[in-house]
Formats: structure tokens, C-alpha cells, sequence
């Protein structure tokens, strides 16, 4: 079972008096026939290796499966006259979208069968799916590459009609005008960045360009307010953003700004009677609300609704008609906050366990005093509630059920705080199957993220009860880099604070071996994208920590990636990881970089992955970083390449494929750990 051997192309390049190789760099011509040639290879070699673990897959394929109930509903969200829901069929690899008329009882309509659309494609993935306004045509995009360029298309909801309108390289969002005749959506720059908003009027054969950002450091996205009155263009960067407005019956009128954007300023809108309400950090870390009125919405004419609080990061707004809706993260976790209008009364929806993710979704009426939020834990299955906002009674709509007799008292959930480098304390997340004991001998599986300012907060996933029943303890290390703490967390985990992420990762599995959760040769990590980055950081610091890794399209090649302005996303993540272009960001990024920092040492058993399509995190990311692991490291260890030839970022998009993915992951880490 010999792995390939990459060719090695002596290349230089030379900054800042720093003359850097890079043996590696022709994986990334996709036309030349060596690439492919040596990611099949490597593709091959990984099969090679996990021939021998075919019946484990197939054993948690199906055990996995089992707990899922394969013919299953979503609970329907009401919309006007009209309740709108999805369903899944047993066998049948996508969603299926209806609706009901008036209620609950009515007969069926079938909008989008996803099954009958990727009949015959490698890949199938819905992005926008918006009705308009009177429910009478539904405009909604597909992907067909993994790319994430969508076209968008439209289904007259009367005849059945596919109408002749097809609009290609567009991005997630789309929001109808008042007029049902009229949309607003986002389209891609070469870069695939979303930076252009366009008007649609149906039949019409050119779109009229409404917004054009310059500035490649900021995306675009068209949104609406809960009250339906507003349209908004949402600008923003890592740091900075910016609103325009009209109002949604008057689709022709001119996008005018909120407030101009500021440096560093972030905001955005949302809008109840006379005023907008303004959730903004401007003179407020955390985030405060601010209220301005809708006639005149200029910066001197906002008061502040609600104060910063220092240890409160506030989240989010949602408007209904007597209540504002608040999320707020309190010592990690997310809360809600109701504000009455009319008595101006505030209080917080109360919840039982002590590690948990609550959020406010799936609420389309604005004239209502009921507020709909999910709610989950590391032990409880995704659940949806209605919550009375006046008599604060709430009702359970739906628990995804599991199946095959899973039951929450058997297992456990606890939070630990770790004490990071500088004496920091970071959270870690646990759940583990009940009669686990604290002697070191647990196998353990570390999920790490940390960037972005994105959360990794305690979500369910019944996939994980095949690893905790076999006698893992699977845990989350709220690093810094996200903001799973708020958003100071994240400020201190970018830029020249980045490697703040790698030591907080290493205090948490430095804590877990020193409390007896795991030990070093039994514990194993795993993240991906940018969490990829963080297990390629780790790896080269402290290998000796770690027993086994899987890492998903990790984000590995960040000095290179960052270098060049013409990949996707590049400038943009400037604000994230500094642009090294100038001096004191490049030798920072230098010094963590996975691919710069492989060195001669032992490494623990490794799975890699990519997808070819992958617009985030290119394919030669982890095929040159394997490339330069395989010929460098000194251990004999397995490590696994292996690339999805025809999907993106997401892997696999149909949801037994995606299965099988896991599958295949979960049966690595029991080979390599040696768990029967």
C-alpha cells in the first residue's frame, strides 16, 4: 500500500527579503493532466487503506440511517393564507416543498420536488426559494456544480409553469418587491464575491443594475424587514457594514442609505411603526439598540433604546407587531429576550439545561404575538417551539425523533473552562454516554473552529451516538477566533491575535488528558475549512497531543492564499487574517501557516479531504499541504487524501451520500484508535 509520490517543481518567490519554495504550487492547474492524475492517485491509496474497514462502514452507515426517520415533515410556517413546509421521502436523496391552503387539513401542492430537478446530476443544491408576495409565483435557484453559483428560475404556482426567465451566477439571497412582478437579487463578481444587487421585472430580457460595490473587501446581499415595508441592501465586511433602503411597494425608487458606512462601524436594520431599530457596536463593543425614524433615519436623529452591556454580546433583532425579539450571548450562550411594546416590559425565555442553543426562526407573520424559536443540546434532539410572547407559555411543535430507542437519560452534558496561555478562560463542551469514567482510557473526539467571529455552539447530531455508544466523549473547544463569548472573542483571534486560536485549542486538550477525559494516545481532533487551518496549526506545534485527525477542506495554504488577490474571497478575508502585503502581516501569517510550517517530525494518523469545485477553500490547499506532510514528516502513520471530484465546500449534497461521508470518517478514526 505505497502512497503516490508528488512531483516536485522547484519554485521561489521572494518578500520582505524572504525567499520562500513552494515544490507544489502546479497542483494548481486543474487542466493539467498531473493533477488530476495525482489526486485519483491519492484517492485510490485512500480507498486502498480503508478497504479493510468496507463492513465498519457499512455498520455505521446503517446505524447512522437507522436513527433518522427517513419519511418525515418539517413543521409548517404560516404565511398569510398559506402554510409552507418541506418533506423527505425514505430513499429518496432531497427535500420535497409544499404548501397548504387555509389549513392544516387541506390537500397538498407539491411547489419543487428537488428529486425529479438532480435527476441525472452529480450534484443538486437549492439556494433561494421565495414566493411572492400575492403566493402565486415561486422564484428559486439550483447548483449544479458545488460552486455556489446558482441560476435562478421561476414557477408560475397557478399553471405549473416554468417561465422563460433564467438568470445565472447569482448568490443565496432574493427578495420580492410588493408588486409581484418585480425581484431584487445578488450576483457574483469573477472572484466570486456577491457584489452586484439587480432589479427583475418578469419577462423582461435586462435587469437594471440597482447597486455596484467597488470595494472588494465588502459582499452584498438584499434582505427585507419582518414588516414586509422594507427592502434592504446589507453591505459588509469582517469589520464594517452599511444599509440602503426603499420601500417595497416602490421598487423603481433609488436604494438610499441609513448611514454611510465608517470603519469599523457595524449595523443593521430592522423596522417596526414610525421607527428603524438599529443594532450597531458604534461606541458600544457588544453591540447596543438604537432608534431613528423612518422619515428621517440620519445619524443625529438616533437615540439609544437599549445600552451596551460589557458581558452581554447582542446578536440579533426581529420585529412583530407589539413585541421586539432580541438574541442576545450571555457566558456563551444564546438567549432571548422579549421587549413588550406596549408595557415596555422585558423578559428572557427560560431554559432548563445547563449547555444549550436556542434561536428565533421561522417567522414569517409580523401581526402576531406568538415568536417560533428551535432549541437543542448536546443531549436533546432539534426541537421547535411556539412561544407566547404575552402569557409565556410555550408549545413544542416538533422534536426530530430519533429512532432505534435513543434516550437523553443515558447520556450527559457538562462545561469545563480551560485556562488558556495569557490566563484566559475557555469554555469546552461535553457529552459523553452515561457510565463514562474519568480514568483517562476515554476515547475522545475535539471539534475546533475559531474564526470568523462564527460560534460552535452544542448542537445535536445523532451520527455522534455511534461514537459515544463505542465509549467516546465528544467535546467542543469554544476557542477564541469565533465569538462562542461574545464579540470581544473574536477580536482576540484575528489578525495578530490568530495564534490565540492555536494555543486555546492546545489548553483545552492539554486540560482534558490533565482532568482524566482522555489521554493523548486516545484522543482525537477534528475540524474543517477554517477550524482545517487550526488543526494544521496544532498539528505542527504539538503533534504529540493527538492520536488521530479529520480534517474537511482545510483552509491549509494561507500565506499563499492570502497573497493572491484573484481567488475567491481573498481580499475580503484581509480584515480576518491581515493582508500580507504588508510586512508585519506576512511574517505573522508565515508563522503559523500549516503548508509553511510542516516540519520533520512525527505526525499522528491523518484523513484529509477536498472537493474540485470548492470556491472556499481550493482543492490544491490540501493536496499540496499532503504532498509536503507525506515528504517531510517522519512517521509512518497513515495519512489520507481524499478529494470529492464533483462537489464543492459541502461535500457530498444528496443526504445519503452525505451520510456515507460520515460513515467513512467515524470508521477512520475507530481503525486508526484501535476500537473494535
Amino acid at each position: 500500500m505505497t502512497p503516490p509520490v508528488a512531483k516536485q517543481i522547484p519554485t521561489h518567490s521572494t518578500l520582505f527579503g524572504d525567499t520562500r519554495q513552494d515544490p507544489y504550487s502546479w497542483m494548481r492547474d486543474r487542466e493539467d493532466p498531473d493533477t488530476i492524475a495525482y489526486l485519483e492517485a491519492e484517492n485510490a491509496h485512500t480507498e486502498a487503506f480503508m478497504e479493510p474497514t468496507k463492513e465498519l462502514r457499512e455498520t455505521l452507515y446503517h446505524e447512522i440511517l437507522g436513527r433518522i426517520q427517513q419519511t418525515d415533515e418539517s413543521v409548517p410556517m404560516r404565511i398569510d393564507d398559506y402554510f409552507y413546509y418541506s418533506r423527505t421521502v425514505e430513499g429518496q436523496e432531497y427535500e420535497i416543498y409544499c404548501r397548504k391552503h387555509r389549513s392544516l387539513d387541506a390537500s397538498e401542492e407539491v411547489l419543487l420536488d428537488c428529486n425529479l430537478l438532480a435527476e441525472g446530476q452529480e450534484y443538486f443544491r437549492v439556494g433561494n426559494f421565495d414566493v411572492s408576495p400575492d403566493h402565486t409565483l415561486l422564484a428559486y435557484s439550483v447548483d449544479l456544480l458545488g460552486d455556489e453559483s446558482y441560476t435562478i428560475q421561476v414557477k408560475n404556482l397557478v399553471t405549473g409553469e416554468l417561465l422563460a426567465d433564467a438568470i445565472p451566477n447569482t448568490y443565496y439571497s432574493l427578495e420580492w418587491a410588493a408588486d409581484n412582478q418585480t425581484f431584487f437579487y445578488c450576483v457574483l463578481d469573477p472572484a466570486k464575491r456577491p457584489f452586484e444587487i439587480y432589479r427583475h421585472h418578469l419577462g423582461a430580457t435586462t435587469d437594471a443594475l440597482v447597486y455596484h460595490e467597488p470595494d472588494e473587501r465588502f459582499t452584498v446581499e438584499i434582505a427585507k424587514t419582518s414588516s414586509r415595508e422594507y427592502l434592504l441592501i446589507n453591505i459588509h465586511s469582517s469589520l464594517t457594514s452599511e444599509v440602503l433602503y426603499i420601500r417595497a411597494d416602490k421598487p423603481l425608487e433609488p436604494f438610499v442609505p441609513v448611514l454611510a458606512r465608517v470603519q469599523g462601524v457595524e449595523y443593521d436594520v430592522e423596522h417596526h411603526g414610525e421607527y428603524f431599530y438599529i443594532r450597531t457596536n458604534d461606541q458600544a463593543k457588544t453591540f447596543r439598540v438604537m432608534r431613528t425614524p423612518v422619515l428621517d433615519p440620519s445619524r443625529e436623529t438616533w437615540t439609544e433604546w437599549l445600552a451596551m452591556r460589557p458581558d452581554v454580546t447582542l446578536e440579533s433583532l426581529e420585529a412583530f407587531r407589539g413585541h421586539l425579539v432580541l438574541e442576545e450571548r450571555d457566558r456563551g450562550l444564546v438567549q432571548i429576550c422579549v421587549h413588550d411594546f406596549a408595557t415596555s416590559e422585558q423578559h428572557r425565555v427560560a431554559f432548563d439545561e445547563p449547555v444549550f442553543l436556542v434561536g428565533v426562526g421561522g417567522n414569517a407573520e409580523y401581526d402576531t404575538r406568538v415568536v417560533r424559536f428551535t432549541y437543542e443540546s448536546l443531549i436533546t434532539p432539534d426541537s421547535v417551539y411556539d412561544y407566547d410572547m404575552v402569557t409565556r407559555e410555550r408549545e413544542l411543535k416538533k422534536r426530530i425523533p430519533v429512532l432505534g430507542g435513543y434516550d437523553p437519560a443515558q447520556y450527559a452534558s457538562e462545561r469545563l473552562f480551560a485556562k488558556a496561555a495569557d490566563g484566559v478562560e475557555v469554555p469546552i463542551s461535553l457529552v459523553y454516554r452515561k457510565g463514562f469514567v474519568r480514568d483517562g482510557r476515554a476515547p475522545m473526539l475535539l471539534y475546533g473552529y475559531g474564526a470568523y467571529g462564527l460560534c460552535s455552539d452544542p448542537t445535536f447530531h445523532s451520527d455522534r451516538l455511534s461514537l459515544m455508544d463505542r465509549g467516546f466523549v465528544y467535546a467542543i473547544a469554544h476557542i477564541r477566533g469565533g465569538a462562542d463569548m461574545g464579540k470581544p472573542w473574536h477580536e482576540d483571534g484575528r489578525i495578530l491575535t490568530k495564534k490565540n486560536t492555536f494555543t486555546d485549542f492546545i489548553a483545552c486538550a492539554e486540560h482534558l488528558i490533565a482532568e482524566k477525559y482522555t489521554s493523548c494516545d486516545r484522543l482525537a481532533i477534528t475540524g474543517g475549512s477554517a477550524g482545517g487551518l487550526l488543526m494544521g496549526a496544532v498539528l505542527n506545534m504539538r503533534p504529540d497531543l493527538f492520536a488521530a485527525v479529520v480534517t474537511r477542506v482545510p483552509f491549509v495554504d494561507a500565506l499563499n492564499t492570502e497573497l493572491d488577490a484573484t481567488l475567491p474571497l481573498t481580499i475580503g478575508e484581509w480584515e480576518e487574517w491581515g493582508n500580507p502585503a504588508e510586512e508585519k502581516y506576512y511574517h505573522y501569517i508565515k508563522s503559523y501557516a500549516p503548508y509553511e510550517n510542516v516540519t520533520a517530525q512525527a505526525y499522528p494518523p491523518m484523513l484529509v479531504t477536498a472537493g474540485l469545485n470548492d470556491p472556499r477553500v481550493s482543492y490544491w490547499e490540501p493536496a499540496k499541504w499532503v504532498a509536503r506532510l507525506r515528504a517531510t514528516k517522519t512517521d509512518q502513520n497513515p495519512l489520507l487524501l481524499k478529494t470529492d471530484m464533483g462537489a464543492g465546500h459541502f461535500g457530498a449534497s444528496g443526504r445519503y451520500e452525505h451520510l456515507k461521508e460520515t460513515a467513512f470518517n467515524y470508521a477512520f478514526l475507530l481503525r486508526t484508535l484501535g476500537i473494535a
